[in-house]
């Protein structure tokens, strides 16, 4: 069994077909679409999954992304740019048949950070969310349909980006005038949309976070395939959570190197935690190679070219060493 690789999202730069290029060599068993959010806003991970949105469409004031009443400039240039990424993808997977995944912001980080024309966040009104998580899925359903035709081979993987979902659960979203902030949204509320948006697809779908105390449970409970996660930010009390969505067939995306500019150490020894984590578990290390899937820390957006590059070569080489060495 080989243990696979993949990157998360972004890169750094500005050109596609680099990018393109970069991200179905370095991960020739697991390509995915990148996101170059340096070209300015509409390329962000917000913005670019504002744009796939149906009958709902935002703009760029200057505290961030808001709801309008209509299409604009940056809706179109969101869309442009997602389109530009496509054909360049589209180009360097000719024939390829496996996996591939794509990614999504989740409904609860763009509640977060998407504002209501009060300037308010839609997090606030419990109507909206729904609106924005409906909008969402159909937006989702047709941008899926365009990746299959586009590369008929492809295992779709669907990432949705939820890097605020632990805030929303816990009431840390700051409000507009930054002093108060957003009351808790019930788990089950939670959870019941975020099940809602994954059967928008019929294969995988992983749940990427890198901020701390990702809840794994629920994330399993809802039906994510996969949770992609910063290991560095992982603590004992995880454990439980962890071991039994190993159990249950949970994939778990690793983060095991740095998303921004450090020494790289040799391959084993980025995955040398993984392994005694599955020590501390009580998993049998024969299931490593299946279980686990290495990836950068979160975005590479934040690096160097050079460094993204040889992340991602290294990402693939640490997959190689932890199924040839689990234990």
């Amino acid at each position: 069994m080989t243990a696979s690789a993949t990157g998360v999202g972004s890169l750094p730069g500005g050109d596609a077909r680099e990018a393109a290029k970069t991200a179905t060599g370095s991960f020739e068993d697991f390509p995915y679409l990148p996101e170059l959010p340096a070209r300015g806003p509409g390329a962000d991970m917000i913005g670019r999954s504002l744009g796939l949105l149906v009958d709902l469409y935002a703009h760029v004031e200057p505290s961030g992304w808001r709801i309008s009443d209509r299409p604009g400039r940056d809706t179109r240039r969101s869309r442009s740019w997602l389109g530009e990424d496509l054909d360049a993808l589209e180009e360097f997977t000719q024939g390829y048949q496996g996996k591939l995944k794509v990614q999504a912001v989740g409904p609860w980080t763009l509640a977060a950070a998407l504002e209501l024309h009060s300037g308010e966040a839609v997090l606030r009104d419990a109507g909206a969310c729904r609106d924005l998580a409906a909008s969402l899925a159909e937006g989702l359903r047709a941008h899926l349909a365009d990746v299959r035709k586009r590369i008929p081979g492809a295992e779709i993987v669907l990432q949705f980006d939820e890097p605020s979902l632990t805030s929303v659960l816990r009431g840390r979203v700051r409000t507009a005038s930054g002093y108060q902030t957003y009351r808790a949204v019930d788990r089950q509320v939670v959870e019941g949309a975020l099940r809602e948006l994954f059967a928008v697809h019929d294969g995988e779908v992983v749940v990427h976070s890198c901020a701390p105390e990702v809840p794994f449970g629920m994330l399993r409970r809802a039906g994510a395939a996969g949770v992609s996660f910063d290991f560095s930010l992982l603590t004992e009390r995880e454990d439980d959570a962890l071991g039994e969505a190993v159990e249950s067939g949970m994939k778990l995306f690793a983060g095991v190197v740095p998303g921004t500019d450090a020494p790289l150490s040799d391959p084993g020894g980025s995955v040398m935690g993984v392994r005694k984590l599955w020590r501390r578990l009580g998993l049998a290390p024969g299931t490593l190679a299946e279980s686990v899937v290495v990836t950068p820390a979160c975005g590479l957006a934040g690096a160097s070219p050079a460094y993204a590059r040889a992340v991602q070569a290294h990402c693939a080489r640490a997959a190689r060493s932890l199924a040839d060495n689990p234990e």
